[in-house]
Formats: C-alpha cells, structure tokens, sequence
C-alpha cells in the first residue's frame, strides 16, 4: 500500500518525517505542498497524477473554533467548507451556493460540503469535527461566528478543503487530521 503523507509545512511533520526517513520506510511518500489553497490544489493534484497513491493523509495544525475542544487535540475532519469563496453584500456573507453560482450537490460537492465518508473516520478513535478552509486566519469575531454557526467549522485551516476536493474528485480514499491550535 502506498501512502501519501501531506502538510503544508515541513514543520508541522518533521518529527514523523524524521521517523520515516530513519527507519527507511519507503511506503509513505512526504509531500509539503506549500501554504494555502492554491498551492495545495497544485501539488497534490501534480503528485497523485504523477504517482497514484492508495491513500492520502494530510496532517498538521489547524485554528480551532470550538472552546469545547481543548488545544493540542488531535482531531479529524469529516467534511470542509470554503469559508471565504463567496460574496460579502450589505453585511451578509453568501456562498457561491447562496449566489447561485454552484450546485449543492455537484460533484464532488454534497450538501455544500466536501465531506469524507470513508469507515476509517469512525475507526481512529478520534474526535470528528467539521472544518473550514480561509485564505487567511480568523480573527474577526463575526467571522468566527458565521463559520461556527452557519457552516458548524470546529476548525479552521488554510489546506482543508484543497485535500477534500482533490481526493474525492481523484476517487481516492483520505483523511485529514489536525492538531488544535488558538
């Protein structure tokens, strides 16, 4: 089985990557796809069309906007939103859903989510959560609030949803994990 292990920084996994290199283990692939959406879609596309992995594992750190969930918590993401793919009108913010400009449910779209529904989520043991993908960290009080209340994000990152999309659109099975962080 060929696994592909991604981050967006090589410092969000350089333990595992020491790991990997020490004990030689040739069936993990590291890919650090650089910061943000774009780059992400980019070099996971560019690498699994290049060498089709079995799986994809994106790890790393995300915002996390539930005061529920402690920091340092490792948690996985079932489905991602694009929080800030949309148009901001008279103080509301709409999707590209709201506007019209994209089916709810066209592919690999589901209910407006990129959701991840493989049986391995519930066999991790650990905490699912719903996340959102920015182009820029949070900090706006009405912001948090709207992807807390209206998308139910637990998390945030800047990587999320660029996996969701190339996974399920390349048909191959993935998980996100993230570890919290304010």
């Amino acid at each position: 089985m060929q696994l592909l292990l991604c981050a967006s920084t090589e410092f969000e996994i350089k333990p595992t990557i020491e790991f990997i290199q020490q004990e030689n283990i040739r069936e993990i692939e590291i890919l650090i796809t650089g910061v943000g959406m774009m780059a992400t879609t980019y070099s996971l596309t560019k690498s699994v069309l290049g060498k089709r992995p079995d799986f994809i594992l994106q790890a790393g750190v995300a915002g996390c906007l539930d005061e529920n969930l402690p920091l340092t918590k490792i948690v996985i993401v079932e489905s991602e939103n694009v929080g800030d793919l949309g148009a901001e009108e008279n103080g509301t913010f709409n999707t590209l859903f709201d506007l019209k400009l994209l089916d709810r449910n066209f592919l690999p779209w589901k209910n407006g989510k990129l959701s991840n529904s493989i049986e391995t989520l519930k066999s991790t043991g650990l905490t699912i959560v719903d996340g959102v993908t920015v182009n820029e960290i949070s900090t706006n009080k009405d912001r948090i609030a709207y992807y807390r209340e209206q998308l139910n994000a637990s998390v945030e990152s800047m990587e999320g949803a660029a996996l969701h999309y190339v996974a399920l659109q390349e048909k191959i099975p993935f998980l996100q994990m993230r570890s919290l962080s304010n």
